[in-house]
């Protein structure tokens, strides 16, 4: 049954005053006060009615008002300021019969499986009962949003009940790299990794003066669907981890971003290997390479290690260019 409409309520300025609530510049937190900007957002991840809405970060509740408003059936709120608790308990009481939960914590601690209480939607089929929206702080926006990406692969968490649809804020630019297309100047590990997963809509941007304090920059929300089929067919780490070594190197050649995945005394002659089965050409740099490809090079990574699985221990970032020396050990070549 969907809620009624709101009773008159403090706005959110004169909640912020009334509980002398302040942005914590720590935990990165903007506050959207505008009532139609706020609407605007809600709408962005499709259409809440008789829907599930989890809401991270929901802050002193101006978004949250927005989402009642299109009369979801249930609401959970995750947020880990504890200072909003008494804003969120009064719009939790001022939205009933409509129940409203709110989870004092941290999301990337939250187990998200538990915000929805909807039967599993078969996942070739839109998922239109439940759904994830955010004004998501800039500091933990990237990896929350790749941890999510890792369970949207794995159909684990929000995910289990179907393709749950994400609407969230991000840094502009943060907003474009996700977004950004092979050649794109922006086009990074951020956009291959989503754009495997999920279909990426850059839908708008917020100017910085619509949040209080305003940030220094703008901000875009995005909404991240996830596909009926993934790009690629390999795991979400091996196509995380191939990413992020091609693109360290952006402006090299992707022979040299392929050469990251090996450690030294084979990473020549395996870093050519990889691209020869991946059918790719070594001279070619990162940003041109579409996500099927990065896929291509993934599989035939998996490959070469399921001859010598002791490869895929290396990790540049933990050994070095000249570490892992014994992890070489036995590969012929």
């Amino acid at each position: 049954m969907a809620t009624p409409r709101l009773p008159p309520l403090p706005s959110i300025r004169d909640l912020l005053r009334l509980y002398r609530l302040r942005a914590v510049q720590q935990l990165s937190q903007n506050f959207l006060l505008d009532a139609g900007v706020c609407a605007r957002l809600a709408r962005a991840a499709g259409p809440l009615r008789d829907a599930h809405v989890c809401e991270v970060g929901p802050g002193p509740g101006s978004v949250t008002r927005a989402i009642l408003a299109q009369r979801p059936a249930g609401v959970t709120l995750v947020e880990k300021d504890t200072r909003f608790l008494p804003a969120l308990l009064m719009l939790r009481e001022a939205a009933q019969p409509c129940p409203v939960r709110i989870v004092a914590g941290d999301v990337l601690l939250y187990d998200m499986e538990a915000a929805f209480p909807v039967s599993p939607t078969p996942w070739e089929e839109p998922c239109t009962s439940a759904y994830i929206l955010g004004n998501l702080p800039f500091s933990i926006s990237t990896p929350l949003v790749v941890r999510w990406l890792r369970d949207v692969s794995r159909r684990q968490g929000a995910w289990k009940h179907g393709r749950v649809r994400m609407a969230l804020t991000f840094q502009k630019e943060v907003a474009e790299r996700l977004a950004a297309e092979a050649g794109g100047e922006q086009r990074c590990r951020l956009s291959v990794v989503a754009q495997a997963f999920c279909q990426v809509q850059h839908r708008f941007t917020l100017g910085g003066h619509v949040f209080t304090p305003r940030p220094d920059v703008d901000v875009g929300v995005v909404v991240l669907t996830p596909l009926r089929e993934p790009r690629v067919d390999v795991p979400f780490e091996t196509l995380e981890k191939v990413a992020r070594g091609l693109f360290n190197m952006r402006q090299k050649s992707i022979l040299r971003g392929t050469q990251t995945l090996y450690p030294e005394p084979v990473r020549r002659q395996l870093a050519a290997d990889t691209l020869r089965l991946a059918e790719l050409d070594p001279a070619c740099r990162p940003f041109q390479l579409t996500v099927e490809e990065v896929g291509r090079l993934s599989r035939a990574y998996l490959d070469i290690c399921s001859v010598h699985p002791q490869l895929a221990q290396y990790e540049y970032r933990v050994h070095g260019k000249h570490g892992g020396l014994d992890l070489a050990q036995g590969v012929s070549l």
